[in-house]
């Protein structure tokens, strides 16, 4: 391990792909018209702006993994999931995401 590693810890590796398989969904936290502009196939979409207030729509038992279109915000949703009791992971942009899903 090193000095680094120590220091600020080690980041924790999420294997997206396998959250997906087991039944997990992404949750793109954008509006609905950046949704509309291109986004992951199957994806829910709530904006963050409205998460709270919509977390009945979501699955307590399903694990979700956020994006948006830099990260920021998919990071915010996740606070609110993980709140809220849910399993969540942030899975930064949605193009970064699609890629690591593919």
């Amino acid at each position: 391990m090193g000095i680094l590693s120590l220091l600020f810890g080690k980041k924790e590796t999420i294997n997206f792909k396998e959250i997906i398989q087991e039944g997990g969904v992404v949750l793109d936290v954008r509006t609905g018209n950046e949704f509309k502009s291109g986004h992951i196939k199957n994806a829910k979409n709530i904006s963050v702006q409205q998460l709270s207030s919509q977390l009945n729509k979501l699955d307590r038992k399903t694990p979700i993994i956020t994006c948006c279109a830099s990260g920021m915000r998919s990071a915010s949703a996740v606070s609110i999931l993980k709140k809220a009791g849910l399993r969540a992971y942030n899975g930064g942009s949605w193009q970064s995401l699609q890629n690591k899903l593919s």
